[in-house]
């Protein structure tokens, strides 16, 4: 294997991953809270349709950036004011931010569907972007670098500050915290908030990088995968990171299997791997405490009154 092909093969790994890495790395966030969101699908598609049309209106990808955040957040908005001030059931309010999710892209994409826009770009100069194996290292987006440091950034936060140990507490004993004094609701209004907004950077990251233009559920069920990774990692942000390189890495063996003509073995098997694991991971955290749960938040998709 040359090293033009190795350099190429980890690009698009890390390409792959980058969407599913933002999304779980917010959910991660939420569920530390004690919030059980499992619309990340429907944030997605509408921090991708949002980014997309507002970069293709505008001709700022930045623009698109900020506009795919803000929708990850307002559609992240209405499940916590169903969810946390209403008490709905969250499991059923998360599939209907899906379902509205997927509606909603739908009709405001309807208009630019086909339309291209140009590439969310490198942040590095051309002579280390695109060197020959430099590239693998400097050829990235903004996108890709800000995940790398989210992962840290959400790990130190989490085990190492005053706030995360609080929003910890909240997320295991609900009760407790605000016992103490501490606003169960404002501190998960603010989780399910950042989960939102990285959900949405996740969704624009397929349509203003992988490939920049709108199509119908671009996202192609990503949104799950997401999901199913926060369980797989054991809420922890480090195994995140890998986890997700490791479905980012499944994901590429099928694209590079179709790109070398692999007939030995179809390329729908290799496409369908991600998600036969998404169900795998799923039902192992529906199965009880010594799988799936052992590392969940005690009070997770608990609802949970001041009253």
């Amino acid at each position: 294997m040359t090293t033009a092909i190795l350099v190429s093969i980890l690009m698009t790994l890390v390409a792959a991953s980058t969407p599913i890495l933002l999304a779980a790395l917010g959910e991660l966030v939420a569920e530390k809270a004690g919030v059980l969101n499992l619309g990340v699908e429907g944030m997605m598609l509408c921090g991708a349709v949002a980014g997309f049309a507002v970069a293709f209106s505008s001709g700022s990808t930045t623009l698109g950036l900020l506009a795919a955040l803000l929708a990850g957040v307002a559609a992240a908005m209405v499940f916590a004011v169903l969810a946390l001030s209403l008490n709905a059931n969250q499991v059923a309010t998360g599939l209907a931010l899906t379902i509205f999710g997927i509606g909603a892209s739908s009709l405001i994409g309807a208009g630019f569907v086909g339309r291209t826009i140009p590439r969310l770009g490198p942040i590095f100069p051309a002579g280390l972007s695109e060197h020959p194996w430099l590239r693998a290292i400097f050829g990235h987006d903004i996108l890709v670098y800000l995940s790398l440091a989210l992962i840290i950034g959400v790990g130190y936060f989490l085990r190492r500050t005053r706030s995360g140990l609080i929003l910890r507490a909240v997320g295991e004993n609900d009760a407790s915290a605000h016992a103490i004094g501490y606003p169960v609701i404002a501190i998960r209004y603010a989780a399910v908030a950042f989960g939102g907004a990285l959900a949405g950077l996740g969704g624009a990251y397929f349509s203003l990088a992988l490939t920049p233009m709108w199509a119908e559920r671009l996202t192609a069920g990503r949104g799950w995968i997401a999901l199913a990774l926060v369980v797989f990692s054991a809420w922890k942000p480090g195994r995140l990171l890998v986890g997700a390189y490791l479905f980012g890495a499944v994901m590429t063996l099928e694209l590079q299997a179709k790109a070398a003509g692999v007939n030995w073995l179809a390329p729908e098997v290799l496409a369908m791997t991600p998600y036969l694991a998404t169900i795998a991971v799923l039902t192992m955290m529906s199965i009880g405490r010594r799988t799936g749960r052992l590392d969940a938040p005690a009070c997770l998709g608990k609802p949970f009154s001041a009253t």
